[in-house]
């Protein structure tokens, strides 16, 4: 586009910053709502204004939320001596969709790397092992990813609570449901054998 600094250049700029969003995906986009949909448009731009200026941490578990605290931290009926560790908001609705986890959360907001400058002040860890000595939990999920810094953080956060009888366990990963072993990497392989349980007779 040969006027950078029109608006529509402005507008379809600022769909890139968006993850995945290239030039042509980000084209798409403006000239959607510009084209069909300017009502839509306008609805998304109030709502996006009212979710920038209103959407914070929560002040218990760090998830998303528009209140102090979030639906899960104020739901009394969830399990309080069973904290999962996400490292992301997205990490628990996909726990949550699974219906599998009753307990507690608390959203890290990112992994541990040293590379690029993420300390455990950053993830709220201080606070994380706060709350476990504060609180009578029993059981503490790390449920980070199973990348380098995932597994570091997940060690350094283990290394950290050192109230005792609190069991510490990992998320397990392994084959898929429904999933071919000949199509499954190495490394999920290699997981999924160290992970392996003993059938119950």
């Amino acid at each position: 586009m040969k006027n950078e600094n029109s608006l529509l250049a402005q507008l379809i700029k600022a769909f890139k910053i968006l993850p995945g969003v290239g030039e042509k995906s980000a084209q798409r986009m403006a000239f959607y709502l510009l084209e069909n949909n300017r009502e839509g448009g306008t609805k998304l731009s109030k709502l996006l204004t009212n979710a920038m200026e209103n959407i914070r941490n929560c002040a218990s578990c760090r998830n998303l939320t528009e209140d102090i605290y979030c639906d899960i931290c104020s739901d009394t009926k969830r399990d309080t001596s069973t904290l999962c560790i996400v490292e992301s908001p997205t990490d628990v609705i996909a726990i949550e969709n699974s219906g599998s986890f009753k307990g507690k959360y608390y959203v890290l907001m990112g992994r541990l790397s040293p590379i690029d400058g993420v300390n455990p002040a950053d993830l709220g860890i201080p606070k994380l092992i706060e709350d476990i000595n504060a609180n009578d939990i029993k059981e503490v999920i790390i449920a980070t990813s199973p990348t380098i810094e995932g597994d570091a953080t997940s060690f350094y956060i283990k290394d950290q609570i050192t109230k005792g009888n609190i069991i510490i366990s990992r998320i397990a990963y392994g084959v898929p449901m429904g999933g071919e072993l000949e199509y499954v990497d190495n490394t999920t392989l290699s997981r999924a054998i160290q992970g392996r349980r003993e059938i119950e007779k």
